[in-house]
């Protein structure tokens, strides 16, 4: 995307009273954002606000000077919705965001992810399972997803990263600012292993109100929420709410009957939630929905070839005749023909599991391997 569009984007960004549905309308009509900024007027059927139409006629860099600051440093990207790296998982929701600021490696958010959510006063038990429960899944070549809040988010990243894995920070508050503020160094370690992701203006403050509308983007960048702890009146509950209104699996973890920061997740079971003992059963529920991930992300290969470019591990032999990189072609050769699991390929790759689902992804979109249940791969030619 040229500078060009970025300035148009976050120009559509800052026009208020605009959204996803009618700037999918302008650019139906008018191809490319930086287009839209050009028109003076457009016809009523498009029902473009009066203010929005103003703020478009008098758009000028000025207008936008801290984003396209903020865009220059190291490590920062914008994610727009036309953008061929923009989740395709994400735009199944009924209110995807118009734009995310991403810090860290936006291909993170075209990988398989799990929500993991839970309570913010988390008992040791909880804690506990949180950290078994994503060491296994990260393992598996999983991308543990959360909130960056106290409790259980703030425990599900780290476990992450103590793993070598990869994780997804959604905030509730501008991307520079850090909430809570002691999870800074949390923050510093997420872009490192995954990417900090936020669809509000740079700079906004921690409000309330800003929390629950984040917690849809948890749901909607994952193909499944696991709820850790929850009490019958949190938080946690909106994410595993607005993950089943999504379509998307919801798994929850029982525990004592005494215990009120379980009550949720009962309720969620009665609701029709998946009682999970272990990462296999969250596997056995997600598998189907690996495919999905995949067949999105091959539509949108159709129509950039940048994804594979960037999703797949940089190509630093280019001469097999196959025309795999070095790294697809160590795992293509070491899987043979017999189906085999993804445990198993880091062990024989020495691959980090990171590493290994990105290039797993890539192979499954080029058609050179199969998902099969529970997480094997059979390679295909």
């Amino acid at each position: 995307m040229n500078t060009e569009d970025i300035q148009a984007w976050l120009h559509l960004f800052k026009a208020p009273g605009l959204g996803v549905v009618k700037i999918s309308s302008l650019l139906a009509e008018f191809e490319q954002a930086s287009n839209v900024l050009k028109q003076k007027s457009f016809d009523k059927h498009h029902q473009i606000p009066a203010k929005a139409l103003r703020y478009i006629q008098q758009a000028n860099t000025d207008d936008i000077a801290t984003e396209l600051s903020w865009l220059e440093k190291d490590n920062n990207y914008l994610l727009v919705f036309d953008d061929p790296l923009y989740p395709p998982q994400l735009k199944q929701i009924d209110d995807p965001p118009l734009l995310l600021f991403v810090k860290g490696q936006p291909e993170v958010l075209l990988l398989p992810q799990l929500a993991v959510v839970g309570s913010r006063h988390a008992t040791r038990g909880g804690l506990e399972n949180t950290q078994s429960f994503c060491s296994d899944l990260v393992n598996k070549g999983w991308v543990i997803t959360s909130g960056l809040a106290a409790g259980i988010d703030s425990a599900a990243h780290q476990a992450a990263i103590n793993e070598n894995g990869q994780t997804v920070a959604v905030m509730g508050t501008g991307i520079n600012q850090i909430y809570p503020a002691h999870n800074q160094a949390l923050a510093k370690s997420i872009i490192k292993n995954g990417a900090v992701v936020s669809e509000f203006p740079i700079n906004t403050p921690p409000n309330a109100h800003n929390f629950p509308r984040r917690n849809r983007i948890i749901a909607g960048l994952s193909l499944g929420t696991l709820v850790i702890e929850a009490a019958k009146k949190s938080g946690t509950l909106i994410t595993a709410r607005q993950a089943m209104e999504q379509g998307r699996p919801v798994m929850a973890i029982p525990g004592s009957i005494h215990n009120p920061l379980v009550k949720g997740c009962h309720l969620l079971i009665k609701q029709g939630a998946k009682l999970v003992e272990s990462a296999t059963d969250i596997e056995e529920e997600l598998t189907p929905s690996i495919t999905m991930l995949s067949n999105q992300i091959q539509q949108q290969l159709d129509q950039s070839s940048s994804i594979k470019k960037t999703v797949t591990v940089e190509k630093s032999n280019q001469n097999h005749t196959s025309g795999l990189s070095s790294t697809e072609q160590q795992v293509i050769d070491t899987m043979g023909f017999d189906p085999i699991t993804f445990d198993d390929l880091v062990h024989e790759t020495s691959l980090n599991s990171a590493d290994l689902s990105a290039v797993m992804l890539a192979l499954e979109l080029s058609n050179w391997v199969e998902v099969l249940p529970g997480t094997r791969y059979q390679r295909l030619k």
